[in-house]
């Protein structure tokens, strides 16, 4: 079998209803299924995934492919990771398969971070590792741990990675750039180093922190690079993947200390902001992962804040978030040390829904004793009530609040339901304001909108094809023309054609893919009679031809020559008696 028949064999035993599925929850609506597009900033069901034709697209930003774009789009996958990905689901080895892949522009800066991490490594195994690894010990970071993280030991000398990578044939204005090196020696010097990874998993940034009694910064960070962005990166992104899917949640922490000491206990589905910002990037790169979301930041003050800030940028991207509340103002990492696997276990078990948490933080705000603050204190209450989609889980609330403040239940429901009739309105004005702007697109006339339908028709009647190679129709459009050509090709090498394989085949033309986007998004009828198909033909002829007799009177008007005027002229005719 070759690579192309195996790729192929791998897209047609998967499902991408099955896949898509597992990602965002998807509702059937006649042939097709719906869900929320994971890959713009929405909260309307605006993609369509095709059984039939086993392909995605959105009516919204455009996004489109086959189970392949699916998965390489959503996991920050490169095409070979993506087929092993699919091939082990579909039970065939990939092992052998030989696909080229695009050089990356930027692989010099990855090669030069990777072979940096198997620098820091060695040094944290040799002689002079031998106290930071001791303090590691201490922290009780073990050797199975610092192996899985990948952590590594920056040594005194000022200049050694430096060195090295200045023999291996890279520069000091890379290095600089990249920010391994500053001001020519290295960046990173007496320091314990964590490497930091991409969505896919390549390194891309180390984080630098001592280990002794230094009167400098705990942690050094690399600075922004080409490869580097830090508003968006998420700290065991692409590690803990394979967990949340296990656990069907994601826990969100601080700093990756955290997640290191939570995945010692068995919980490989945290991730880490490396701090208690979050960028509205790394917010949906996390609901990538999984609508389900744990917050579990530090029990002070500013974690408590971040708990409040975060969770609610999360709820309003339509996510079950819940907060897992730490006492005495410790941080995951010194709860887990001090209180163990089962109590984590028990706060994970038991987190608490974030509009519960958010109730509760509200009484710290205000001085009950005040009648106006009570007012206030009640009002915030219950906004926060009316975003809860659960009626008995705000009944629970009312209940609780009318006790607590001593006001009649019926009360409070009153006042509840004009916040209620509040959100429904601002709800609707929402969604009309962040429709997303059509594509500006080409204005099409019956010609090329002809022209689509047989493009469209190559991809699913053979016979198409067929009469497109013997009778050598011509489109009105260079990129119409390019993908015709490419339709055929592939089909007389494969033997047939399928749209989503053909996907898989466009990959390596993307210039090609707006035009075939296009074609397949122009809802054209999938069972058409013959006539109707040779009728399209016919107008594409049509247009070809206007478009010619307007091309020559456009040269008759220009041209001096009596004899070439007659000559163009007689060619008209024989265009429009059709000899």
């Amino acid at each position: 079998m070759n690579d192309r028949n195996l790729v192929d064999e791998i897209r047609r035993k998967i499902d991408i209803v099955d896949i898509v599925s597992s990602y965002i929850p998807l509702t059937q609506k006649g042939k097709n299924f719906f869900g929320v597009c994971p890959f713009h900033d929405d909260t309307n069901p605006s993609m369509s995934v095709s059984r039939e034709k086993q392909i995605y697209r959105c009516f919204s930003c455009g996004a489109s492919g086959n189970v392949f774009n699916f998965v390489m789009d959503y996991e920050h996958l490169g095409f070979r990771e993506t087929l092993k990905f699919l091939g082990e689901k579909a039970n065939i080895n990939v092992d052998e398969l030989h696909i080229s892949t695009k050089p990356n522009k930027n692989q010099k800066f990855y090669d030069a971070y990777d072979f940096g991490l198997k620098f820091y490594q060695n040094n944290l195994n040799t002689i002079d590792g031998k106290q930071a690894k001791d303090y590691l010990k201490k922290r009780q970071i073990n050797d199975e741990l610092i192996k899985e993280f990948g952590i590594g030991l920056s040594l005194k000398r000022p200049d050694d990675l430096t060195k090295i990578l200045l023999g291996k044939g890279y520069n000091l204005n890379l290095l600089n750039l990249i920010g391994l090196s500053s001001q020519d020696r290295d960046t990173y010097i007496d320091r314990i180093i964590f490497p930091l990874t991409d969505t896919s998993g390549k390194v891309v940034g180390f984080s630098g922190r001592i280990y002794k009694d230094q009167n400098i910064n705990k942690y050094l960070n690399t600075k922004e690079t080409p490869i580097f962005k830090k508003g968006e990166l998420i700290y065991h992104y692409a590690e803990s993947k394979d967990s949340v899917r296990q656990k069907k949640e994601v826990i969100v922490m601080e700093g990756f200390m955290d997640v290191i000491r939570a995945s010692s206990i068995g919980y490989r589905n945290t991730v880490a902001l490396m701090g208690t910002a979050m960028t509205k990037e790394q917010a949906n790169l996390i609901k990538r992962l999984s609508n389900n979301i744990i917050i579990c930041f530090d029990g002070d003050e500013p974690g408590q804040h971040a708990n409040l800030v975060n969770g609610e940028q999360f709820a309003s991207m339509g996510i079950d978030v819940k907060v897992i509340e730490l006492h005495d103002g410790l941080d995951p990492d010194t709860y887990i040390l001090q209180y163990g696997q089962e109590k984590f276990k028990a706060l994970v078990e038991n987190a608490i829904n974030f509009q519960d948490y958010k109730i509760s933080s509200l009484k710290n705000n205000y001085n009950l004793t005040s009648d106006e603050e009570k007012v206030a204190y009640i009002n915030s209450v219950l906004e926060t009530t009316s975003k809860i989609n659960d009626e008995i889980h705000r009944e629970i609330i009312l209940k609780k609040l009318a006790i607590e403040v001593n006001i009649g239940y019926n009360t409070l429901e009153k006042r509840l339901q004009a916040f209620l009739e509040k959100n429904k309105n601002e709800e609707k004005k929402h969604v009309l304001s962040v429709q997303i702007e059509p594509k500006k697109t080409k204005k099409r006339n019956k010609y090329i909108t002809s022209s689509l339908a047989v493009l469209y028709y190559m991809l699913i009647k053979n016979w198409v094809i067929v009469k497109y190679d013997r009778e050598g129709i011509y489109f009105p459009e260079e990129n119409m023309r390019f993908l015709a050509s490419e339709i055929s090709y592939y089909y007389h090498k494969y033997g047939t054609i399928t749209i989503a394989d053909f996907y898989t085949y466009l990959n390596e033309k993307e210039n090609l893919l707006p035009i075939y986007n296009e074609v397949i998004s122009s809802n054209f009828d999938d069972n058409p009679k013959d006539e109707a198909i040779l009728d399209y033909i016919k107008v594409v002829r049509e247009g070809v031809l206007k478009s010619e007799i307007k091309r020559l009177e456009g040269l008759i008007r220009n041209t001096v020559d009596p004899l070439e005027k007659a000559r163009i002229a007689e060619k008209i005719r024989c265009l429009k008696i059709g000899s």
